[in-house]
């Protein structure tokens, strides 16, 4: 013998669940799908940090990375030997080096 299902006025006008197929409107009532996409613009922004930073940008912490180093230091090379072969004369080689350092 089956139990007689009980009625409410509400389920009559709207359904079961008020309306929503008996889902329901979640934990977050309209706005249910906030959480997931404040969810995937944080994941892309890390993903972004992330891609930045092994290209040699910026790094997370806003300093620059150790790749961006190694132009002034090949830069600095180059000038030691234009001074060295005689290229250029001692005050140049130091006014440059000294920019270079950034002691300019």
């Amino acid at each position: 013998m089956m139990a007689d299902a009980v009625v409410t006025e509400a389920d009559a006008m709207w359904g079961p669940m008020n309306g929503y197929g008996g889902y329901g409107m979640g934990w977050f009532g309209p706005w249910g799908g906030l959480p997931m996409i404040f969810f995937w613009v944080v994941v892309i922004l890390l993903i972004a940090v992330l891609v930045r930073w092994l290209l040699g940008g910026v790094s997370a912490a806003g300093r620059s990375s150790p790749r961006d180093a190694e132009p002034s230091r090949r830069a600095l090379e180059i000038l030691e030997e234009r001074y060295a072969r005689g290229e250029i004369e001692r005050e140049e080689f130091l006014r440059r080096r000294d920019d270079l350092k950034g002691k300019g």
